[in-house]
């Protein structure tokens, strides 16, 4: 595993609706690590959960011919409008992940679902929350595109799926390796709790997910800076 690292700042300014996912630490970890893969011109990629449509836009500037999905119909309008203003040919489909390619395989499959952890049992249907509630342990979206992967990868196709530690590194890792895929931690870095994250401490210490090794320094408050480590998944199909 690598050491931790910051997170690059994400390189461009995007259009993004009201309820929809904006660019991130999370964007920018994933992106870094698209352009670790061999993506150029005839590389097909699959951007699942595409949100404001930032992967699927880094994907195309990188060569790739992009599809971009999402269920969620105010992030299709966002993710067409920035292909637009960024004058990138993608093609944004509205479905549930994979249901909205049936019978089509990709070069590399991207995806930053939605994985934090909530006190609530049922996934939220509107609103911003959509874009990152994924049941209490937080892997309702994750295991679905686990499942997923071997099926809409080439052989030699890629995964790449990034995810908060909180929602169970070694689980996506057994699951894709379960599936026969190669998988390795291909990047993290540590990020401070945002607001969601800080709201949500006493869940997360009742579940067991909240230990000693998330806390960072004591801020001038006198309370501790909570931490959360992000991790990049790869997992290739040999």
């Amino acid at each position: 595993m690598v050491a931790h690292t910051t997170v690059p700042a994400v390189p461009w300014h995007l259009l993004t609706l009201p309820g929809v996912y904006a660019p991130q630490d999370d964007t920018g970890l994933l992106a870094r690590a698209l352009c670790r893969e061999a993506i150029g011109p005839g590389t097909d990629v699959l951007d699942l959960g595409t949100g404001s449509g930032a992967l699927a836009v880094h994907a195309a500037r990188l060569g790739a011919r992009v599809t971009a999905v999402d269920i969620a119909r105010r992030a299709v309008l966002t993710a067409r409008l920035n292909a637009l203003v960024t004058r990138q040919r993608i093609t944004v489909l509205r479905g549930d992940l994979t249901a909205a390619v049936p019978g089509r395989s990709f070069d590399v499959v991207a995806s930053n679902p939605p994985y934090v952890p909530s006190p609530s049992v049922r996934l939220p249907r509107r609103g911003a929350a959509r874009s990152w509630d994924a049941g209490q342990d937080g892997r309702a979206v994750i295991d679905r595109i686990c499942d997923a992967a071997p099926e809409a990868l080439r052989p030699g196709g890629v995964l790449l799926m990034v995810h908060s530690a909180l929602s169970g590194t070694d689980a996506t890792v057994r699951r894709l390796s379960k599936a026969g895929l190669r998988t390795t931690v291909a990047d993290h870095a540590l990020i401070p709790f945002g607001p969601v994250l800080r709201s949500r401490r006493t869940f997360l210490r009742g579940r067991g997910l909240l230990g000693d090794e998330f806390a960072g320094n004591d801020r001038n408050d006198g309370t501790d800076e909570y931490m959360e480590e992000l991790v990049v998944i790869r997992a290739e199909r040999t």
